[in-house]
């Protein structure tokens, strides 16, 4: 069966790329969304958080033998730390202030952690095995489906739905909405706001971490992977609308799969057409297919 003169062999394993990219940018883009809808922070240093998330389990396999499953927990762990450190230290000082303080402190620490790493570990990259029980594949009739892959998809979309209903159904979610937005009355309700501000900022850096560890086997480990992926990323944000949760998950999914087909049709246009869409969705919508117009 062909389809726009492509068959169905040749268009599967094309969609299944853009699913895993789309799942990728849907958990990238929903750690930024949920620093800025919480916070109204502009978190630059988001790539970077994801770079050191896959070079923490890289590093933690390759010298201390710790395997992928303790590496997908305790990377995000350590980077939601750093995150701790990096919002009491420095953001803190800024939220008063412009966005744009924000996001040139955050641009700041990006290249600080890049050149650092650029200059322990160069730029070729560094392999990182797919753990042994997702090794693999499975033939489904028209694609062959790799187990690794497949669980990418699978675990990216199922934290982006954990992390959608704890920020959107429940009791600590409508906090943290209600302390970004009237933190004088929530703190005289004796709720400790300035750390739940921390821990939102943590746990979006511990969510582009995740997101790291998850890609370190599909991709190279290298010093710019995060720079490489943070606008295109910072575009679906925008797509979505930005600090809309449920925004970044469908947009990110959705333009991964956009991407995939251009692709195979238009092979010219697809390292643009995220781009061209943003470029319309903001002429025809400013405040993204699903903010809130102010």
């Amino acid at each position: 069966m062909q389809i726009f003169g492509h068959s169905l062999q040749e268009l599967f394993p094309q969609l299944l790329l853009g699913l895993i990219n789309g799942s990728s940018y849907a958990v990238l883009s929903l750690g930024l969304a949920v620093i800025f809808g919480l916070l109204n922070i502009i978190n630059f240093a988001h790539g970077a958080q994801y770079m050191i998330g896959a070079f923490l389990a890289w590093i933690g396999t390759t010298y201390f033998g710790v395997n992928y499953w303790a590496a997908l927990v305790l990377a995000p762990l350590l980077v939601g730390l750093l995150g701790v450190l990096i919002e009491r230290l420095m953001l803190r000082r800024l939220y008063q202030l412009d966005h744009l303080y924000g996001l040139l402190l955050t641009f700041g620490l990006a290249l600080i952690a890049e050149g650092v790493f650029r200059n322990y570990f160069g730029i070729s990259g560094e392999s990182y095995e797919v753990p042994e029980l997702l090794q693999g594949g499975v033939s489904l009739g028209f694609m062959f489906l790799p187990l690794y892959r497949g669980w990418v998809v699978v675990a990216a979309l199922s934290v982006c739905f954990l992390v959608w209903f704890a920020i959107e159904r429940t009791r600590l979610g409508a906090t943290l909405r209600a302390a970004t937005q009237r933190p004088d009355l929530v703190q005289a309700l004796g709720i400790n706001v300035p750390l739940l501000v921390t821990a939102t900022y943590a746990s979006g850096a511990a969510l582009a971490a995740f997101a790291g560890v998850l890609a370190a086997p599909v991709i190279q480990v290298n010093p710019l992977m995060g720079s490489n992926l943070i606008i295109v990323v910072f575009a679906v944000v925008v797509i979505g609308g930005m600090g809309s949760i449920l925004g970044s998950i469908i947009t990110g999914v959705g333009l991964g799969l956009v991407e995939a087909l251009t692709k195979v049709y238009y092979p010219e246009a697809s390292a643009v057409v995220i781009f061209l869409i943003m470029a319309i969705v903001l002429l025809l919508r400013p405040a993204g297919l699903f903010g809130r117009e102010k």
